[in-house]
């Protein structure tokens, strides 16, 4: 039987204590679910929900997001490399053998270096398939510049109302949100300033990824080790996956095989905001295929 509401873990990975919440039943077959760059577990609520009757779906808050630990070696910790390390030791921790993995953006790059197995071998076969959203081995430049511009210096308000217009500002790509929605994502990414002001539940110091590690979101020599499905959901409007970088992913890796699925978001930009009846279906279509064929193995 499914939890309607998740429940709310603390877990040691990599030296860290690591915050997840969980849906459903202990002993279904497992999603985790990844959240994007400065945004926490929370946002996958409304997919862990959609899955939850038949899956147990694990969403973590990634090192310096949310409720887990900050790093203390921000240039060296926060990167793909340290972040697949987590989620090595995360599948260790729960003892899952097998998974299905769903990440926006920071988290759909997670799951690529997992999947591929270059740095952890370990995961490459406990992954059964990967749902990229809004996500690709390579990302446009000036796209992550701006990301890393709002990110990189996170503003404070004197009200949670005046953060979430900055929400619904900034995230404004996401698509559609309801209100209740826009006051969900407000109030689980918020967190107060000694000083009494709000501002985003992130370590500002996590955008050192872009600048210790430059290239640390090429990664076309991790996507072309995937063996599993995978699923691309882009945002028709789009700036951080370009339409050229999707093109070159049909040529490569499991593209190359017929693995990939390729299925553009309309009304988004980045990323979809996976709220809404037509893209959870998509989601949920697509992990359901992956674990019939995989049950067949």
């Amino acid at each position: 039987m499914s939890t309607a509401v998740p429940t709310s873990h603390y877990l040691r990975c990599a030296g860290y204590e690591l915050h997840t919440t969980e849906w459903g039943a202990a002993d279904a077959p497992v999603v985790i679910a990844w959240h994007g760059l400065a945004r926490t577990g929370r946002d996958m609520d409304e997919l862990a929900r959609h899955l939850s009757p038949r899956y147990r779906v694990i969403c973590p808050d990634t090192l310096g997001r949310g409720l887990s630990q900050w790093s203390s070696k921000p240039a060296q910790e926060y990167c793909l490399a340290f972040y697949a390390r987590m989620a090595a030791d995360l599948f260790n921790a729960l003892k899952i053998e097998r998974a299905h993995w769903v990440g926006t953006s920071m988290g759909g790059a997670i799951g690529t270096v997992c999947a591929g197995g270059l740095i952890e071998p370990q995961l490459q076969s406990r992954i059964v398939s990967l749902t990229l959203n809004d996500n690709a081995p390579e990302l446009a430049s000036a796209a992550i510049d701006r990301i890393r511009a709002y990110a990189g210096n996170p503003p404070a308000f004197d009200t949670v109302l005046e953060l979430e217009a900055f929400f619904r500002q900034v995230y404004q790509p996401y698509g559609w949100l309801s209100d209740a929605q826009w006051r969900h994502l407000t109030e689980t990414s918020t967190r107060r300033l000694p000083d009494g002001r709000v501002t985003p539940h992130y370590d500002p110091a996590m955008v050192q990824q872009f600048t210790a590690h430059p290239d640390d979101y090429r990664i076309w020599d991790h996507y072309d080790q995937i063996q599993v499905p995978v699923l691309c959901l882009r945002g028709t409007e789009s700036d951080l996956v370009l339409p050229e970088t999707v093109k070159t992913m049909t040529t490569r890796g499991p593209g190359a095989v017929g693995r990939l699925q390729l299925i553009e978001v309309p009304g988004c930009g980045h990323a979809p905001a996976l709220n809404v009846p037509a893209q959870l279906s998509l989601v949920s279509n697509f992990i359901d295929a992956a674990q019939a064929a995989a049950a067949k193995i």
